[in-house]
């Protein structure tokens, strides 16, 4: 690990990302170098990766969730390594190579041409004699991977996770393949030492007019949940939110893509989606890093590896039903420490007297377990 980044800045490992490194590989011993790592999001779960890489010493398969996500360990290998760049490979739908280290998404992993067939892309697990496997954002494990990993159990395998939940009830079974949880730290205390950004989260009860609430009542129950998530007050609440945190770099996100097409044209901000392309994505994040905008518009695209420092407000309009995992990665979004101390803002817009207030309570139960609470307007 370098002591000055290639960016000019000084690099020092924090003491819990050495600390969760330690306890990962017990200086080699059997009984180490298989686990799961859970850190908050924005505390450097990355960084905890490196090192353990700098521990093992061995060829090492990161798979991680996007190509946005490759990307991104790319550089930080490159920025806070002494790696060569000729070493770091990529295997992706875009290119198929790989290296000592080798960055994969699990999209690619999951491939095959229909149902029926046999996933071409899972021999990457025997294209080398890995040393150590690192999972990204190892909640979101897919099914087969599963399956492929039960056959690996001589390899080190590193889980990273901010919120080990999963929605289908699997997380035994990621302990199980995966190794047992090796380390955890509570998010409030990462912010009270200054390593997390404080956060402020409010949820606002937007009412629905007479025209809305009677769609609500006579959807079917299944569609009730969307019917209140849309609702167009929410659009009038946001635009008050932009005027209260002018001068902030904020994202706004949600689940609806109609939805967020509105919001687009009535924020100006750019929007993001899963049909935008990767070079487009690459564009507009480095845009709202340099400050050329303040404002981002995001898909479901954003819950994850977005790499958006200075983002200090979050505007969540719509999500996936009562899922605690999304409430806890959006949070992340806006964690990363702020030079100034400034306190993040974390706005949830849920419709009045709906099933979306029920939802709602679910999505906030892991973040409330952490110690944050909500204020409700």
């Amino acid at each position: 690990m370098r002591s000055t980044a290639q960016s000019g800045q000084p690099f020092v490992l924090r003491p819990y990302q050495l600390e969760a490194a330690d306890v990962f590989y017990q200086s080699g011993r059997v009984q180490g170098g298989s686990g799961v790592i859970c850190l908050p999001c924005g505390a450097g779960k990355t960084i905890v990766g490196m090192a353990a890489m700098a521990q093992v010493q061995e060829n090492t398969l990161i798979l991680t969730t996007s190509l946005t996500s490759v990307r991104q360990w790319r550089r930080e290998l490159l920025d806070k390594t002494e790696l060569p760049e000729e070493v770091i490979a990529e295997y992706s739908g875009e290119m198929k190579a790989t290296g000592p280290i080798t960055l994969a998404t699990y999209q690619i992993l999951t491939y095959r041409p229909h149902k029926d067939a046999d996933f071409p892309h899972f021999s990457l697990f025997q294209a080398r004699s890995w040393g150590l496997i690192i999972y990204d954002e190892v909640h979101l494990l897919p099914a087969p991977v599963f399956r492929i990993t039960a056959e690996l159990q001589a390899r080190r395998r590193l889980g990273l996770t901010a919120t080990l939940i999963r929605e289908d009830g699997r997380e035994s079974d990621v302990f199980a393949l995966i190794g047992p949880k090796r380390y955890d730290v509570p998010w409030r205390e990462l912010e009270s030492q200054g390593f997390i950004a404080q956060a402020i989260c409010r949820e606002i009860r937007v009412p629905q007019d007479s025209e809305e609430q009677m769609r609500y009542a006579v959807a079917p129950r299944r569609q009730q949940f969307r019917v209140a998530s849309e609702n167009p007050r929410k659009l009038e609440v946001v635009r008050q939110l932009l005027i209260d945190e002018i001068g902030h770099k904020i994202l706004v996100i949600g689940e609806y893509i109609e939805q967020l097409k509105t919001l687009a044209e009535l924020t100006k901000f750019p929007l993001i989606t899963g049909k935008t392309t990767q070079k487009q994505r690459e564009v507009l994040y480095q845009k709202f890093r340099d400050g050329e905008i303040d404002g981002l518009v995001l898909s479901r695209v954003g819950n994850f590896a977005l790499d958006l420092p200075d983002a200090d407000v979050l505007i969540q309009v719509s999500g996936k039903y009562g899922s605690r995992q999304e409430e806890a990665q959006r949070l992340g979004r806006i964690l990363r420490p702020k030079s100034d101390g400034r306190t993040a803002r974390f706005y949830t817009l849920v419709s009045e007297r709906t099933c979306e207030e029920d939802f709602a309570r679910h999505r906030q139960l892991f973040l409330t377990e952490q110690g944050y609470g909500y204020q409700i307007n």
